[in-house]
């Protein structure tokens, strides 16, 4: 599977969820712009 495809299942899990960024990163212990990085495929392992 892809980043971006893994990318726009985390943004429709979310959605899904009622989640914002911030309140997703903040569950995850992670920073906004990572989450804002997985949705859009573009963070580096």
């Amino acid at each position: 599977m892809d980043a971006e495809k893994i990318g726009s299942l985390i943004l429709a899990r979310r959605r899904e969820l009622g989640l914002t960024q911030r309140e997703l990163a903040q569950l995850l212990l992670v920073s906004d712009k990572a989450v804002s990085k997985w949705e859009r495929g573009v963070s580096q392992s």
